[in-house]
């Protein structure tokens, strides 16, 4: 009998294009690889998300007084900076002035001796520097420190990696901007780096659909190899539970319950006490 040979030579291109596909999934979603001395600090902690901020507003989150709170239990922190118009790194979440002081306009475009003028959530609290929410902390617990880019990426990398050689303690960067995270395995390898992330149609209005569905599916993980993946809570796409396999470190953003300690290795909390370690 005589065996074709269009079907093996259909079936053999069929596989070769199938292992194609799976190495460049592969290669796209791969994470880093770190150590213990790298990964140890942050493993298993608890992270009060930008600081231990209270509902009544006494301690404002990103304030020197619910750093203050975190750094006296011992907990980890999570903590957002920007750059100022004169060059500060300011600890500020929002792009956006509005929400938390009440004034128009964004951070990136105030001097910081303008923002100093301005309060904290109707409290005493002003914005504080980077320099005086690491000197409050103290090196007491673990840090996650997420870049908010803007137009001047490379200098906030720049100042921020400058400032963090100082610090004493174990400092880890994230952010949703892949850039960031490839400017520190380029030039700071020595921080851990986590890729921030959530479902796609929670990027509306911030990126186009295209980079949405690749943000959300840890696609653009080849530029920066994140050690770690902070998602946001909820289901994972089947990507990102890929990279985790690969090695990514699981961390999850904003847990208000005890329950999220599950299957995760960090959790970034608020609003409720946990222990200080999962």
């Amino acid at each position: 009998m005589k065996i074709s040979k269009v079907p093996l030579k259909m079936t053999g291109t069929v596989l070769g294009t199938a292992a194609a596909a799976a190495g460049a999934l592969i290669f796209a979603l791969a994470p880093g690889k770190s150590d213990a001395g790298q990964r140890g600090p942050f493993y298993g902690r608890y992270f009060a998300h930008r600081g231990l901020h209270t509902t009544d507003g006494s301690a404002p989150e990103n304030s020197l007084t619910a750093f203050r709170m975190a750094a006296n239990v011992g907990y980890g922190v999570e903590l957002d900076v920007h750059l100022t118009r004169d060059g500060e790194v300011a600890v500020f979440h929002d792009h956006d002035l509005l929400r938390m002081t009440g004034s128009a306009g964004s951070i990136e475009d105030r001097t910081y001796a303008e923002l100093r003028e301005l309060r904290l959530a109707g409290s005493g609290e002003q914005i504080p520097l980077l320099s005086e929410v690491l000197e409050i902390l103290g090196g007491v617990g673990p840090v996650i420190l997420e870049l908010k880019p803007g137009s001047r990426l490379k200098e906030l990398c720049a100042k921020v990696a400058e400032e963090l050689a100082e610090y004493p303690g174990d400092v880890c960067v994230e952010c949703f901007d892949p850039r960031v995270l490839f400017w520190f395995r380029r030039h700071a390898p020595e921080y851990l780096r986590g890729q921030l992330a959530m479902p796609m149609g929670h990027y509306e209005g911030e990126v186009s659909r295209p980079l949405a569905f690749l943000l959300s599916h840890g696609l653009l993980n080849f530029l920066g190899r994140p050690q770690f993946i902070a998602y946001e809570l909820g289901p994972k796409p089947l990507t990102i539970r890929l990279a985790e396999t690969l090695g990514a470190m699981r961390v999850c953003w904003t847990s208000r319950s005890l329950h999220d300690k599950k299957d995760n290795e960090a959790v970034i909390f608020e609003h409720y006490r946990p222990d200080l370690y999962l």
